[in-house]
Formats: structure tokens, C-alpha cells, sequence
């Protein structure tokens, strides 16, 4: 299981039985279970693990899915893709695009609080 709660994202797995050999693999963002497959937990992970670094497309398309570099595959967008519909607005926060290069995830950043700035009123 992700989750993503405020300042947190972290990997785990849910057992779905007792003794079952199957795990669900969700997150949670704003306490809303979001159901992953396991190449889009894979792919979440791997960014999660690699926070604040860009991974180039064929790193992840080597670790994720075994490709080689010379294979031409759209199978990392689509997967990207889902993740930020299933991230819904927090996916431009998370998941950056590294235009020709691949992709970073972003820790979530607290939004600054506006400081007061009271301005006199003028007479």
C-alpha cells in the first residue's frame, strides 16, 4: 500500500486473507483508497524511493518492466497517465515530466501560510 497523506507516501502491502499469498496494493491519499496495479505500485514505488531525482524512461522501463533501451514502448506514459488520474489534482504535485529525459516524483511541499500584511487604512 502507498499512502499519500499530507507529507506522507509510503509503500506497503495489504494481505487480503489470512494465509493467502495475494496482496492488495493501494494507496491512500486524503484517507481515499486509490486501488494500483502492480506495475503502477511498481512505478509509484520506484519514484517514491527516488524522491526528488529524475529517473530517465529507460532506467524505468528497464527496472519496471524488464524492457531493454531499444525497445519503442508508450507503456510508461500510459502508466504515468493512470497514476495522475488516479492521483487526481495532486498528480502535477507528485509526478513531474522531465521533458526528453523521465520523470521525478516531488514530496509533497506544505503550501506557505500567507503572512498577515494589515495595511492601514488610508484617511
Amino acid at each position: 500500500m502507498a499512502m499519500i497523506q499530507s507529507t506522507v507516501l509510503r509503500p506497503e502491502r495489504i494481505k487480503t486473507s489470512s494465509g493467502s499469498r495475494f496482496c492488495t496494493l493501494v494507496a491512500l491519499l486524503d484517507a481515499r483508497r486509490m486501488v494500483l496495479t502492480r506495475k503502477e505500485y511498481e512505478l509509484l514505488s520506484l519514484l517514491w524511493q527516488n524522491a526528488g531525482e529524475i529517473i530517465p524512461r529507460e532506467a524505468l522501463l528497464w527496472r519496471i518492466w524488464g524492457y531493454s533501451t531499444q525497445i519503442r514502448t508508450r507503456t510508461l506514459d500510459v502508466h504515468i497517465r493512470r497514476l495522475r488520474k488516479k492521483l487526481g489534482g495532486y498528480s502535477e504535485q507528485y509526478i513531474e515530466t522531465i521533458f526528453g529525459i523521465g520523470y521525478r516524483f516531488q514530496p509533497y511541499r506544505q503550501q506557505r501560510a500567507l503572512q498577515d500584511f494589515s495595511v492601514p487604512a488610508v484617511a
